[in-house]
């Protein structure tokens, strides 16, 4: 199978950006919760800690209100205003995800009251701290579920907790979580460990409910959100949201680049259920007569791999999808995912995850076998959940994939 080049407007590779353009209107919802913000942090800038936290699922705009939120407070602290409280702050947006970063920092570029140097990593901006013996006033994370609940040496974090290490550095912290998106032992994030951190310092919950992402009525997502917590409903039909299951996956990919000569932002996506490894060589997925490697490893490259035009020729993981929309996404369930005809459910084999990383640092873990599989059906969950206009699927096993189509 020869790979297929895309080529696209500029407005079509500026699509992801385009996300977080500040022009976009927010939902009514957003622009409450975004005042809401604003008046927690004004109202706690000379606290010595105040946390906010901010939920909702996956597409519900988290980044995208984030991202307008943090432009609000930069805006307010360069301006000269002697009146605002916000004026000469220091503020910092974090998050722990290299392709999100990309995209933060590309879209400060075309904002003038931004800065690349306003978005960093967690570890980065702790350890700086740490050693100019410096503070914040205003911190917001994105992606929360990703900051780290134990020491990761390898990635230079010598403490225990990213979000304890970044309380104790600002005056006011914002963060945005989603538990069902945690994919890793060492980002095993709880309820009852977020609440620790409520203990002792002024508190807010807000939530975000609508959902922006899966253009589809309630019964696509009602079987999406089955689906990702392993049970198979009847399959529904919507005439706004394209959603096929494949027999054949190298004729699901055939079909996605088709989407994608005519919109765009089309991308194969694949469980972590297939070797890979980061050693500079390519490494494939097969699947009958498709075979296509995973997303290459490129740190330097400046542009999220989302929107890099030449990615329809690979397969993305969830490490380089999370947070990112698609128009349509295929998406390939490996074999950690299998039917089981006794329960009609869709269960979870963690011993074909490939993905042994997510596994290390079992302790302190209650019941690690669950929480394997609880975090392969996370994956699952952000793996479903990219495409806006459609969604293509095929399974490696045999039986799931019967069941998909007769569902």
């Amino acid at each position: 199978m020869l790979p297929q080049t895309e080529k696209l407007s500029s407005a079509q590779t500026n699509a992801a950006i385009t996300k977080f353009s500040l022009s976009r209107h927010l939902s009514a919802e957003q622009k409450d919760l975004l005042n809401d913000v604003l008046s927690f942090c004004s109202a706690h800038l000379s606290d010595q800690s105040a946390l906010l936290i901010i939920e909702g699922a996956v597409g519900t705009g988290k980044s995208v209100v984030l991202n307008a939120i943090f432009n609000t407070i930069q805006t307010r602290a360069r301006s000269k205003n002697p009146d605002d409280p916000m004026t000469g702050t220091r503020n910092m947006l974090l998050v722990n995800h290299p392709e999100m970063l990309k995209l933060y920092r590309n879209v400060a570029a075309e904002t003038p009251t931004l800065r690349k140097a306003d978005f960093d990593r967690p570890t980065t901006f702790i350890n700086r701290l740490h050693k100019t013996n410096q503070t914040a006033d205003i911190v917001l994370v994105d992606e929360a579920h990703l900051l780290l609940t134990r020491a990761d040496r390898y990635n230079h974090f010598q403490q225990q907790n990213h979000l304890e290490e970044i309380l104790a550095l600002a005056r006011v912290v914002v963060v945005v979580f989603d538990p069902l998106q945690v994919l890793k032992f060492k980002s095993h994030w709880s309820a009852d460990l977020l609440d620790r951190f409520k203990t002792g310092r002024a508190t807010q919950t807000l939530h975000l409910t609508t959902q922006f992402r899966v253009e589809a009525g309630p019964e696509v997502r009602h079987w999406l959100d089955q689906l990702a917590a392993g049970h198979v409903g009847k399959h529904p039909q919507d005439p706004d949201f394209d959603l096929r299951v494949y027999d054949d996956c190298a004729q699901l990919y055939d079909d996605l680049k088709e989407r994608n000569n005519e919109v765009g932002l089309c991308r194969l996506l694949s469980t972590y259920d297939y070797s890979y490894r980061l050693d500079g060589e390519d490494h494939f997925i097969e699947e009958g007569r498709f075979r296509l490697r995973w997303d290459r490893s490129k740190p330097d490259e400046k542009l999220p791999w989302a929107e890099r035009p030449d990615t329809i020729d690979e397969v993305g993981s969830v490490y380089t999808i999370q947070g990112f929309d698609l128009n349509y996404a295929g998406v390939i369930l490996g074999p950690s995912l299998f039917y089981d005809a006794q329960t009609d459910s869709i269960r979870v084999d963690p011993a074909r995850y490939e993905d042994s990383a997510a596994f290390q640092g079992q302790s302190g873990i209650v019941a690690p076998q669950m929480a394997k599989e609880r975090i392969i059906l996370n994956a699952l969950n952000v793996l479903l959940t990219r495409g806006m206009k459609g969604l293509y699927l095929y399974a490696h096993d045999p039986a799931l994939r019967e069941r998909l189509r007769n569902s």
